[in-house]
């Protein structure tokens, strides 16, 4: 075993922020770097158990920008980067009411601008596409026919093959305890395995971050983990389900989409909780039945195939943190990805790249997302 105890960079946290920091780092020829995971195997948590999606639709400016940045890597990858297609063009349909629906047609023409193929869909065309829904529901729909399911596990294996390919070393079941600091810098973790130093400490432990963070001492950053519930169900018998996009229903909280030979459904629950290994909510998973009962009650199921439950972790005003720390130098923030850190992580994780080495990016303004606006 490689006994090695110094390196260039010290990422906490295998999933899939870590596992893209680690890519780009490597593609900017820094080999020196070590991933510490605590788990048996990477992407265990949020990235394992996300519906993994690309949609390119958010009401926060910055996880838009960052949307799509990200669907551009998905779908064009560097040559040689995965062995299949990252991205399945299935489609995302996002229903709106009311205010929302407002808001949505006046993003339409800055998403276009940017690249985002968009269609405007009516009550009449909606329903018939999707057959189940009724029209007092929403206003209308928002249509990402490029958009779709993003395959997280070859996206994952292949920024970490790559890294690897190039040197870094990853250990998992190896959970850091302190952070070592030295005349306000960090310099290096202790872990359940042994001391490790390093120049720059990344923080990419993802509803544990701020528990890490914690190590050091107060910090201003704040985030706050919740959970998402997610069931698996027959179609109803003689429905055929399996061309229909995701759809999304932002107004009343629901989402469904063909998963394997029948339906996945969620309720889009945001429940706060401490960081953990995240198990379904019966009371939850009741509300997706009821919500499913009052939207759409041709899909209620007779039965759940499945049931699941992840983490998804943000900071107050929902954008992301990626910077350095404002009080702990040395220390970077690579967190509060919410429910977009697979989509955006091809973006996200060259702006960290770019920020740990440059100390500048041109992808995004970086005060928006630097966790300096928590010290304001």
């Amino acid at each position: 075993m490689d006994k090695k105890s110094d390196f260039e960079m010290i990422i906490i946290g295998c999933g899939i922020a870590g596992a893209s920091l680690a890519y780009f780092l490597a593609e900017r020829g820094i080999t020196d770097i070590l991933i510490l995971e605590r788990e048996e195997q990477p992407g265990y948590h949020s990235t394992g158990r996300s519906a993994a999606v690309l949609v390119e639709f958010d009401l926060v400016p910055s996880t838009l920008q960052l949307k799509l940045l990200g669907g551009q890597f998905l779908r064009n990858p560097p040559t040689d980067f995965s062995e299949t297609p990252l991205l399945q063009r299935s489609g995302i349909l996002i229903m709106l009411q009311g205010a929302l629906w407002k808001q949505a047609r006046q993003m339409i023409p800055s998403l276009r601008q940017s690249g985002a193929i968009v269609e405007i869909l009516n009550q009449e065309e909606t329903v018939s596409m999707i057959p189940v829904l009724s029209p007092a529901n929403f206003d209308g729909a928002v249509l990402l026919p490029e958009d779709g399911h993003i395959d997280v596990n070859e996206l994952l294996w292949s920024y970490l093959r790559h890294a690897k390919r190039r040197g870094t070393q990853l250990r998992c079941e190896e959970e850091v305890r302190e952070i070592k600091t030295d005349q306000g810098r960090c310099r290096g973790v202790i872990t359940s395995r042994g001391e490790y130093g390093s120049r720059w400490v990344i923080n990419a432990a993802g509803a544990w971050a701020g528990k890490i963070r914690g190590l050091a001492g107060p910090s201003p950053v704040q985030l706050t983990p919740h959970r998402r519930t997610i069931i698996t169900f027959a179609a109803p018998e003689g429905m055929s389900v399996s061309k229909w996009p995701l759809v999304t229903d932002l107004s009343h909280d629901l989402y469904f989409a063909p998963e394997s030979a029948g339906l996945m459904a969620s309720p889009m629950d945001e429940d706060p909780v401490e960081p953990c290994d995240a198990r379904p909510d019966e009371l939850v998973v009741a509300q997706t039945i009821e919500r499913l009962k009052e939207l759409t009650p041709r899909l209620v199921p007779e039965s759940i195939s499945h049931k699941w439950a992840g983490l998804r972790t943000f900071a107050p005003d929902q954008a992301m943190v990626v910077g350095e720390d404002p009080v702990l130098k040395g220390f970077f923030w690579l967190s509060g990805q919410g429910g977009a850190g697979i989509e955006t992580s091809a973006a996200v994780g060259q702006i960290a790249a770019e920020l740990i080495l440059d100390g500048r990016t041109k992808l995004i303004d970086a005060q928006v997302i630097s966790p300096a606006r928590f010290a304001v």
